[in-house]
């Protein structure tokens, strides 16, 4: 039995299984147990409610089956079972036990509430509202269970009956903004607009001076596409407090739908420099004001005189230094964004976000110096970040220091924490390519397994996996399977199509071959490499070109190539 899933089974509500209760419940229209079988079900019972608090799941829930077998009318065991398949997604087995334990206890209110939920989530509507009527008459007192029952008359599509429910509970609660907002919504369900609003005037009538009421009509009106109405009452809501944040958002909200721009621009631009305004408003502001501006394709520019002001303001507060890098990079101002991020992960160093943007501005400009310094560190705050160390390795890796590589991929794989399998697959991809370019090929190949394992879509692992086994000439029909994988993937991708074109020269299939070579060189265009240059001669060598084969050893040669072997090839002509 999954134990993570019983975690979740057993529990529940702590009232529902008080000692005292068990007696009594064995004596309601259940089985009358004589003394020694009484003696048995409180054995395995109360053993049962010890597993599940030693966090024992699987004996719980054997023990709560000895004590079914012994009396199939216990609503506690009923309930604890009917939980188990709930979780299980039994859902039709949990629903037959939860009926049952309320049959068998028809006024604990715990059992009825679990078997509503999970009637509501059948779809079970009646069902649904017959149990909380029938809680009602037993509670009349609990006035969550009106709400509830308006609920469930709504969802059954029975609005009329859900908003006399809602009456019924205003009568025993006065008006509230709740049960006006929910009342709100069943008359405009039902298309009796004036009604709906009505119950909103209601909540201003009682609360006068609180311009929350009034801003929450206007809003209400301008989602109905009243703007005409709306305005009236946000007018009103800043006679009483004009700068009351919500009023702020509301009239941005009211411009915007009116096409007005330049009056949402210029509302916030006045909040955003209120000085007397919490400081967490104005950056929920501001977000909203560069929104605009992008929309518009306006000049970024145009706020950073608004930033100076900020930051004259709230000269601690980092997170406009984060909003105003993002809004440098807008402009293309990678220097004064880096210099905004920097300021941000000083005042932050267990923040992961400042790094990434600095990081962010570094790799377009290949400043692998800036790179290494910034995930330096960063590690230094943030061990658990796999990120980090797979920038730091990468640079290392184009830098030539291959040890220091592999040892800070290695460390990325024993510290940080790493939830995405393709993730944790490309750490060993990385391990399993520095360990073949260090002369560690069986480890190497052990560490493409490992990574292949945890995502065997990995496509420029297949590709380094096949290659090198192709050089080593081993298991050349894995290699093939593996190599075809990522030409199917990317059958344009010239790297993917010479490793295949190799694997099969390898294999003696040289027609085939020199087919997906030629298609390598065709899509490499001026990434043409020396290598592929070479691998093509050979395949022409052993085709019968032997002149042609000449000519392409010769121009790899030119490309760069320089190994005793294509040295040799091109003094002899021969292979």
């Amino acid at each position: 039995m999954n134990k993570l899933l019983l975690v979740l089974f057993l529990i529940v509500p702590a009232s529902v299984v008080l000692p005292l209760e068990i007696m009594a419940q064995q004596e309601k229209h259940g089985i009358q147990l004589n003394e020694e079988t009484r003696r048995k079900f409180d054995y395995y019972f109360y053993g049962a409610l010890n597993a599940k608090a030693l966090g024992k799941y699987d004996e719980a829930v054997d023990l709560f089956q000895h004590c079914y077998a012994l009396d199939s009318t216990n609503a506690n065991v009923l309930v604890e079972l009917g939980t188990f398949y709930n979780v299980l997604q039994e859902k039709n087995k949990a629903l037959d036990f939860f009926r049952r334990s309320v049959h068998y206890d028809p006024s604990n209110y715990y059992y009825n509430m679990m078997l509503a939920g999970l009637s509501k989530e059948l779809g079970l509507k009646q069902e649904v509202i017959d149990i909380y009527r029938s809680l009602l008459q037993l509670y009349p007192e609990k006035t969550d269970l009106r709400f509830e029952l308006a609920n469930a008359f709504a969802d059954a599509g029975e609005f009329q009956e859900a908003v006399d429910a809602l009456d019924q509970l205003e009568k025993r609660t006065g008006i509230n903004e709740m049960i006006a907002l929910n009342k709100f919504r069943l008359y405009s369900m039902m298309d009796r607009k004036e009604q709906a609003f009505e119950e909103i005037r209601q909540i201003i009538d009682k609360n006068p001076s609180e311009p929350r009421y009034l801003i929450l009509m206007g809003d209400l009106y301008l989602e109905d596409n009243q703007q005409e109405k709306a305005l009236p009452y946000y007018d009103k809501a800043r006679t009483i407090d004009p700068d009351y944040p919500a009023l702020i958002l509301s009239m941005v909200n009211y411009y915007e739908k009116t096409n007005d721009k330049q009056a949402a621009q210029a509302e916030l631009q006045k909040a955003i420099t209120n000085p007397s305004m919490d400081v967490e408003v104005k950056l929920q502001l501001l977000t909203r004001y560069l929104g605009i501006l992008q929309q518009s394709q306006q000049d970024m520019k145009q706020v950073n005189t608004l930033f100076e002001a900020l930051f004259e303001q709230h000269p601690n507060n980092s997170q406009l230094n984060m909003i105003y890098g993002n809004v440098l990079l807008l402009q293309n101002d990678k220097e004064g964004a880096a210099e905004q991020f920097g300021i941000y992960t000083k005042a932050n160093p267990e923040d992961p976000a400042g790094y990434d943007q600095l990081i962010r501005i570094a790799l377009p400009d290949e400043d692998l110096e800036k790179i290494k310094e910034v995930t330096t560190e960063a590690l230094k705050h943030l061990p658990h970040e796999a990120q980090f160390y797979f920038y730091l390795g990468a640079v290392h890796y184009q830098q030539e220091n291959h040890r220091e590589a592999l040892k800070v991929f290695e460390e990325g794989l024993a510290n940080a924490v790493i939830l995405n399998p393709v993730v944790e697959s490309n750490f060993h991809g990385q391990i399993g390519d520095l360990n073949y370019f260090l002369g560690n090929k069986e480890t190497a190949f052990e560490s493409y397994e490992k990574a292949l394992q945890l995502n065997p879509q990995n496509l420029p692992v297949l590709n380094n996996y096949s290659y090198y086994l192709s050089l080593e000439k081993k298991d050349l029909d894995k290699a093939e399977q593996m190599s075809g994988i990522t030409v199917k993937a990317e059958p344009a991708n010239p790297t993917y199509l010479d490793t295949y074109g190799w694997v099969l020269y390898e294999q003696g299939s040289y027609t085939l071959a020199k087919v997906y070579i030629e298609r390598a060189i065709e899509y490499s265009k001026e990434d043409l490499s020396a290598e592929v240059l070479e691998h093509y001669g050979d395949v022409l060598y052993r085709t019968g070109e032997k002149e042609k084969a000449l000519d392409q050893w010769k121009k790899a040669k030119e490309m760069g190539g320089d190994s005793d072997a294509l040295n040799k090839k091109i003094k002899t002509g021969e292979l």
